[in-house]
């Protein structure tokens, strides 16, 4: 994460966003009295409100990380797709 002033990122916004969204890692702009805000991609955003949605309920949450587990160890189970 890399954290930038804020006068420095009000001149170099376009180049800031352009990497933001080329490395997927987010901007912390210090601003004044402590008011710091990120700038994020819209596709990162997107990503972390969907796995929040999923995490948030926690019959889902555990089904998930239980699954994640599983195929962290190798026991995946491969199955073939349907054509429609």
């Amino acid at each position: 994460m890399q954290i930038i002033l804020f006068d420095d990122a009000k001149q170099n916004l376009e180049t800031i966003c352009e990497q933001v969204c080329q490395d997927h890692e987010p901007y912390v702009v210090k601003g004044k009295n402590d008011q710091d805000v990120v700038i994020l991609s819209l596709e990162d955003y997107n990503a972390w409100v969907e796995t929040n949605y999923l995490l948030s309920n926690p019959y889902n949450a555990k089904r998930l990380l239980t699954s994640l587990e599983k195929a962290r160890q190798g026991q995946l189970l491969k199955r073939e797709l349907i054509e429609e």
